[in-house]
């Protein structure tokens, strides 16, 4: 909280507004305009000295020098939210329906308590985003929330995969794991004797047939050979 340690090192300390400006990494005006009460907002004094980032041996080293540049003693502790629903900043909060109506679109398989840690909303606003009963319906338009900015496309991928992970692998991907396995040796023994019995019958039958074409063709050269050679018929000579 930059601005709020120089609202309390000028109202506290005779410290040069370069040296304020200096330690809170801020513009010089901007010390200024805080001084004066001209900054856009009142910011509330946060105790450097408390917080451990400066000593008061420190602050009247720079006090008793314009030219020195205070040196911090501890760096400042990030204040990180653990609990509660994501932190969306007012300028995108409106277009969390945008976001929630993709993924309902895309990625049906997203529960809603991940949606909500997702992009920071509620089970109610996705329920009447889902049954459309939403009171602004006629203006939300499906947008990426990733392009939105009310998520990382990390977090969304996750989220993905932790549903597809959730729900399992998908009819199809069974049906090739079944086409994949290995088939019964059983089976296998049957049809190799069903494919004997067949070519077997095959055989026979072509057989016959063989037969039955020779048997036709030996007939065939007989009759050529009797209209070729007929015998004579009988004569008066012959009673």
């Amino acid at each position: 909280m930059p601005h709020a340690t120089a609202s309390w090192l000028v109202d506290n300390t005779a410290l040069s507004f370069t040296q304020i400006a200096d330690f809170c990494g801020l513009h010089i005006l901007e010390v200024q305009a805080i001084a004066d009460d001209l900054a856009s907002s009142k910011y509330t004094g946060r105790d450097p000295v408390h917080s451990g980032e400066l000593t008061h041996e420190e602050i009247e080293r720079g006090q008793a020098d314009p030219d020195y540049s205070l040196v911090m003693q501890k760096a400042p502790v990030d204040v990180s939210r653990t609990k509660g629903p994501r932190y969306t900043p007012v300028s995108k909060r409106q277009d969390k329906p945008d976001g929630i109506a993709w993924i309902l679109r895309n990625h049906s398989e997203i529960s809603d308590a991940q949606i909500g840690r997702l992009i920071g909303t509620t089970r109610n606003t996705i329920n009447a985003i889902r049954e459309r009963s939403h009171w602004n319906i006629a203006n939300i338009q499906a947008k990426d929330p990733v392009t939105l900015g009310l998520c990382s496309q990390r977090e969304l991928d996750a989220a993905v995969a932790k549903a597809a992970k959730r729900a399992g692998p998908s009819e199809e991907a069974a049906s090739e794991v079944e086409i994949a396995a290995p088939a019964d040796p059983r089976n296998d023994k049957e049809r190799l004797i069903e494919e004997l019995r067949r070519e077997r019958e095959e055989a026979i039958s072509a057989a016959a047939r063989a037969a039955q074409e020779a048997e036709a063709e030996a007939w065939l050269e007989a009759k050529r050979e009797a209209e070729a050679n007929p015998e004579p018929e009988p004569g008066p000579d012959s009673l």
